[in-house]
């Protein structure tokens, strides 16, 4: 290593955690829950779209940078894909890209599309990848179990939302069965951790909110290829809002939890469930869907502005890229 990789910042560069990139799927999924508010109560869309240009602006500084660290640092980022934990993080950048064309649709069609190609192609490629890891390993063991392994296989059903544009339905069949199939077979293996092993450590316990993604975003993505409000639809939502009821019943443990990089796992399943509920609410016809979706927005923004101050906080500290 070089004069110039010892400095603090390469230092700091060498320990900038893929995980880092959930940020910007809390915040475009804050966007897209503004876009249904603005369609729905006629809130201004310079709201959403000020989100939306922030959270874009995330995506590329902290990709450049994790890209920088590729270059620089190639054996971190190697330590952090063969990792238990972190490698299931590095779908956020596939899903940041399907999101952000899912807010920019309407605005930058072909944008869009590109974004949503790009992200998908890598999407199917990170999880016939992880999936491989997990069948083939040598190190994971039941305590590496957590709710961010969702995140490589789950992340499947965000392809027909933002696809429906774009590609054949046939092609969202396909990435929402893996999604859904995966959602169930990994659910039971992180209930039986989460029950009967230790309980999940401090600084990962906020991605038990994650529980709440693949139901809620579940939902989103039938609807775009099941416009009946039917069975499964209803299945979908309602687990969805029983798992939003029993995280907030345990809000208390996770508020004296203190924050960590890992409390932006809050962010995307808040937006989420908000953003199912504006779709419960058009597609169900009931006013208290609505209003619903509109306590959960609150809740959502005040979450995740709190996250944005709090990791501006750290990174001012150099609290963020520090050794694990």
């Amino acid at each position: 290593m070089s004069a110039h990789d010892s400095t603090p910042a390469a230092g700091s560069l060498a320990h900038f955690p893929v995980s880092l990139i959930s940020t910007v799927m809390g915040l475009t999924g804050l966007a897209i829950a503004w876009q249904k508010a603005h369609l729905v109560f006629g809130i201004s869309s310079a709201v959403w779209i000020g989100i939306a240009m922030f959270a874009s602006a995330v995506f590329v500084s902290l990709v450049g940078l994790y890209a920088v660290k590729l270059v620089r640092f190639p054996d971190a980022v190697r330590g952090e894909w063969r990792h238990p934990v972190r490698v299931s993080f590095f779908p956020t950048i596939s899903i940041s890209l399907m999101l952000l064309a899912a807010v920019w649709g309407e605005a930058a069609p072909s944008v869009a599309f590109f974004l949503w190609a790009t992200g998908a192609v890598l999407q199917l490629l990170f999880t016939l990848s992880i999936l491989s890891s997990w069948m083939f390993h040598t190190h994971y063991d039941i305590k590496h179990a957590n709710p961010a392994w969702f995140i490589p296989v789950v992340g499947n059903l965000f392809v027909p939302i933002s696809g429906a544009r774009f590609a054949s339905p046939e092609l969202g069949w396909f990435f929402f069965s893996i999604g859904i199939f995966f959602w169930l077979v990994l659910m039971i293996i992180i209930f039986y951790r989460v029950f009967f092993h230790e309980p999940v450590p401090p600084r990962l316990q906020p991605t038990l909110f994650i529980l709440l993604a693949p139901p809620a975003v579940g939902f989103i993505a039938y609807g775009v290829l099941v416009p009946e409000l039917d069975t499964l639809a209803r299945l979908l939502y309602y687990f969805a809002l029983f798992i939003a009821l029993l995280l907030g019943a345990n809000a208390p443990r996770f508020v004296r939890g203190g924050f960590f990089i890992s409390s932006w796992a809050y962010s995307f399943p808040l937006a989420a469930i908000t953003i199912a509920s504006f779709s419960m609410a058009q597609r169900s016809g009931l006013s208290f869907f609505l209003g619903l979706a509109g306590a959960l927005l609150a809740v959502a923004t005040a979450v995740i502005g709190l996250l944005v101050v709090k990791t501006l906080g750290a990174a001012m500290r150099n609290a963020i890229c520090v050794p694990e």
